[in-house]
């Protein structure tokens, strides 16, 4: 008989947050400054998932082969900084998903390959009281698809693998689960649509937060 599910860990952008005219802005203003061409939120939400420093990598033509990359991606840190919460929002259904599972004494964390400040100041602000662990990108923890900041969450809550599950939006969230030997939620509002994360191996998807309920039930 399987452990019951005890812990939520959720991917951010394009699971609980809405972040992609935030992101799209800061890459353009810092396209703006390097004369490169705008980018449209559609082809932005195609290079997000990796990490801010592979999105300005795929949004320079020259990639990091261009001599400012490093200044470029400096100029969209700090201006997101400034823009991250102009327009972002939680999903439909999120917040009242988000309180039903505390009240129900789920432990709930967010790993995410945006930058661990930000990653922390959208939780703060977001989600009080409900996400208790907050972990992002830095120097010291590998990003996703790597398991370290799955496996973080689950120190700072005191969770075990096997009463873990995973939600998120995108082909390395369904990598990450798999490293972290964890099972996967997929949500179909994000960033990859349906057909690409069947395409990518995903068995479980949720089309709406409620559906993550119905899911969680036929797991246990």
């Amino acid at each position: 008989m399987t452990q019951k599910i005890d812990t939520i860990i959720f991917d951010l952008d394009g699971t609980l947050l809405d972040t992609l005219t935030d992101l799209t802005n800061s890459v353009n203003y810092a396209m703006d400054c390097y004369g490169f061409p705008a980018h449209t939120e559609q082809s932005v939400r195609q290079m997000v998932g990796n990490g801010v420093a592979v999105l300005i990598e795929r949004a320079i033509p020259q990639g990091r082969d261009f001599p400012q990359y490093e200044n470029c991606l400096k100029d969209f840190q700090e201006h997101y900084a400034l823009h991250k919460k102009d327009c972002t929002r939680p999903f439909p259904g999120v917040m009242e998903f988000l309180k039903n599972a505390a009240d129900r004494g789920y432990k709930l964390a967010v790993v995410s390959n945006k930058f661990d400040l930000a990653v922390k100041g959208l939780c703060e602000d977001f989600f009080t009281p409900y996400i208790t662990a907050a972990i992002g990108e830095s120097p010291e923890v590998a990003k996703k698809p790597a398991p370290d900041t799955v496996f973080a969450a689950m120190k700072e809550l005191c969770s075990q693998p096997q009463s873990c599950v995973y939600v998120g939006d995108s082909d390395v969230d369904l990598a990450t689960a798999k490293n972290a030997g964890i099972p996967c939620i997929s949500v179909s509002w994000g960033f990859r649509d349906r057909e690409f994360l069947i395409q990518n191996g995903a068995e479980r998807i949720a089309d709406t937060m409620d559906d993550i309920w119905e899911i969680l039930t036929e797991m246990q």
